[in-house]
């Protein structure tokens, strides 16, 4: 991912934060012929330091579910259009449109998870971590014949990360002034991911200062 050194994240805080709000990742992997194939999938996010797993499943039926090895996970976070005509020196500077957002690119190793006792645990922590997140409370039952039965349909991975990317385009090149007039542009529109770009800016500022 190409990362200018004033869009380049460190704080691994800010993965955190990314993927619990935002756990359906973009999931890459290369095909024998070099092509990529691709998955869009929830995860279950673990991190102990810099050690970093994500867990989840493929439809049995999918491609990618034969794949182990390399793969990119990219988590998506908030992004917004910046017009120029918000910032305070768009006529002097000649600004023009660009678009800021938060990205992680996550490199790693795929282990797929196919044995059933190791599968019905997995399907029981993803579903125990998802459910409570919309103050659910539905649970994998180990007894159930008929649940059991459907874990022959997936296919289970773990991705053990050996690469953090992250990329927080902030307007970080733009003078204080500039900031501060793109963070009052978006916070005034309709947009709940502009108002997240917003507060994004907001706290990078603060961190600045």
């Amino acid at each position: 991912m190409y990362t200018p050194r004033a869009f380049a994240e460190t704080d691994l805080a800010r993965l955190d934060a990314l993927i619990a709000r935002d756990a359906f990742v973009t999931l890459i992997t290369g095909r024998d012929d070099g092509t990529p194939e691709v998955s869009h999938l929830p995860v279950r996010y673990a991190r102990d330091g810099a050690r970093i797993v994500l867990e989840g499943h493929w439809a049995r039926p999918n491609p990618q579910a034969r794949h182990s090895g390399k793969a990119l996970a990219i988590v998506h976070g908030p992004h917004a259009y910046v017009s120029p005509s918000a910032y305070p020196d768009k006529a002097q500077a000649a600004r023009v449109p660009t678009w800021n957002y938060a990205v992680a690119h996550l490199h790693g190793v795929l282990e797929r998870i196919e044995d059933t006792d190791a599968l019905a645990d997995l399907v029981d922590r993803l579903s125990a971590h998802f459910e409570a997140s919309v103050g659910r409370d539905w649970r994998f039952e180990y007894e159930d014949p008929r649940l059991v039965r459907q874990l022959a349909g997936i296919v289970g991975f773990r991705l053990v990360v050996e690469r953090i990317e992250l990329k927080f385009k902030l307007s970080q090149n733009h003078p204080r002034v500039n900031q501060q007039a793109v963070i009052d542009d978006l916070s005034t529109r309709a947009d709940s991911a502009a108002h997240e770009v917003a507060a994004l800016m907001r706290g990078s500022i603060d961190t600045a200062d």
